[in-house]
């Protein structure tokens, strides 16, 4: 299901209403109808007391429209207004009218005094939120910061209506405070915010209020979905009884350095358990011993000085018969690191490339060089502070446009983006972007994106689409990390728990039985 910015759902509802001559009238009506309809279905045999907090916007219109139909049910609904009805229009004014002459109680709140008032009588009741929706762009403060910490703290269930109020739809970052419900019905499509910061929104029904589906799909880029299990599990190669170790791929990692070898053997055992029939490890030839402590993959020497590469020597390297090459992990950030990416990406064309860490900061400063190659696609795969570098950014903006950045550089450089972290962002150079859904912040601790670096080298070596691959090996690094963490717990969590738990993971994702 596409998840959409609020700058798309608004032009969703206007082609709605005027190419598919829908009213905006029953556009709310429906969304009201279907919030009650949630309701019923995921709250039943709660109390039948109700409080609606409505809004001076569309939002609290959706909510007038609830307080009339939860009065036709018999309930006993309170209206509350943050604002006067003089501050009300449109669609919304409408629907605070009907409500009223359903014979809903309305009280108006406009400062603290009004909601000291107000308060006691919504405790123990069903309380809808239909404060801001996607309508906020700042954090709450004064006297809305004030009432999200008193719904907070109620004994009552919390329900809200498209977005909870609190959290800004527009910048897809944490706000605090905001209302914690149990239960968010979401109008039309997935929110961005939602996807990306799920967790104060509790349980997330998305409604249908009407929107037609060729609308959706007609809305300019980015095109946001969420990976999902059925959707990944499809694209879980099969593995025919008489294969044999090429048909699994043949993948080069470039990777440590001294006191930097771990990062290199994490990437191997990443690319070893995400299926890589083939795996190769090069290392400065003084960190050969330490690296190659995994049996299962081979190791190639490169010239070094001082445990660190030099950059010289590379062409067993570039000449060897690898289906997918990486580099990054642990290699250092010197004058050798620049040398041995600029060679990998003038290399022939000939299958794709991943970068990760210092790869990534040795192009920074010339983030033109990325640009890949039909038959040899580029995958980067940033944190934010590398991604930050390579847009020419500070981190906290990165932060708070995650699907923008990933979204633009992937389009701007012709790469494949996969911008790590809670919630991690992928974005290909046609315009998708996919946002994880699997991981958890046990997996915030070294090492682990090295691990993923060799996985998704791995995947890339066994599926022929680079935008499945790199989706699927994103969703099982972080199903992987959640079946760690079962056993870990998160504090414990490290990176080697992540990759010994990628074969399960494939076991669990293709449902249960043995992988494909």
């Amino acid at each position: 299901m596409r998840v959409l910015t609020p700058a798309q759902m608004r032009e969703a509802e206007r082609r709605t209403i005027e190419d598919h001559g829908v009213p905006s009238l029953r556009l709310m009506e429906r969304a009201g109808e279907q919030v009650v309809a949630a309701i019923e279905a995921h709250l039943a045999g709660r109390p039948g007391a109700a409080a609606v907090l409505c809004g001076r916007g569309n939002n609290g219109g959706d909510g007038w429209v609830v307080a009339r139909l939860l009065g036709e049910r018999d309930r006993d609904v309170l209206g509350v207004l943050f604002g006067t009805a003089g501050d009300v229009a449109g669609d919304a004014r409408t629907n605070l009218e009907r409500a009223r002459q359903a014979g809903i109680p309305i009280v108006e709140v406009t400062g603290e005094d009004d909601w000291r008032r107000c308060r006691p009588r919504l405790d123990a009741r069903l309380v809808v939120d239909a404060i801001l929706g996607t309508g906020q762009k700042r954090p709450l403060t004064g006297l809305l910061a004030t009432v999200a910490d008193d719904v907070n703290a109620m004994t009552g269930t919390v329900v809200s209506i498209d977005l909870p109020s609190g959290i800004l739809s527009d910048l897809s970052r944490r706000a605090d405070p905001c209302l914690r419900p149990v239960l968010t019905v979401t109008l039309g499509a997935p929110k961005l915010a939602l996807a990306l910061r799920p967790e104060p929104a509790g349980q997330v029904v998305v409604a249908d209020i009407g929107i037609p589906a060729a609308v959706i799909a007609k809305l300019d880029a980015p095109r946001i979905g969420l990976l999902a299990a059925g959707e990944m599990r499809s694209s879980i190669p099969s593995r025919h009884p008489e294969s044999h170790k090429g048909d699994y791929g043949r993948v080069a990692i470039v990777a440590g350095s001294r006191g930097k070898t771990g990062a290199a053997c994490l990437a191997g055992l990443g690319a070893l358990r995400a299926g890589a029939g083939l795996v190769t490890v090069a290392t400065p030839a003084s960190c050969l011993d330490v690296v190659a402590r995994e049996p299962e993959y081979m190791t190639l020497g490169l010239p070094d000085e001082n445990g660190v590469a030099t950059g010289n020597g590379l062409d067993a390297l570039l000449a060897g018969p690898w289906d997918v090459m990486a580099a990054g992990p642990g290699l250092g950030t010197g004058r050798g690191c620049r040398t041995i990416v600029q060679a990998l990406l003038d290399r022939p064309a000939r299958g794709p490339l991943v970068l990760d860490a210092d790869a990534l900061t040795a192009c920074a400063e010339q983030p033109e060089r990325l640009r890949g190659h039909p038959d040899a696609p580029v995958v980067i795969t940033p944190h934010p502070g590398e991604m930050a570098r390579l847009a020419a950014t500070g981190v906290a903006d990165v932060q708070r446009d995650r699907v923008g950045v990933a979204h633009r550089f992937a389009a701007d450089h012709g790469v494949h983006v996969v911008l790590k972290g809670a919630r991690t962002v992928i974005a290909a150079p046609d315009g998708a972007v996919w946002i994880n859904t699997t991981g958890n912040p046990g997996m915030a601790k070294g090492g682990s994106g090295d691990v993923l670096t060799g996985v998704v080298a791995a995947w890339l070596a066994q599926v022929r689409d680079v935008g499945a691959a790199v989706a699927l090996a994103v969703h099982l690094h972080g199903l992987a990390g959640d079946l760690a963490v079962r056993e870990t717990g998160e504090t414990g969590l490290l990176a080697r728990d992540i990759a010994r738990r990628l074969g399960p993971a494939v076991v669990e994702l293709a449902g249960g039985g043995r992988d494909r």
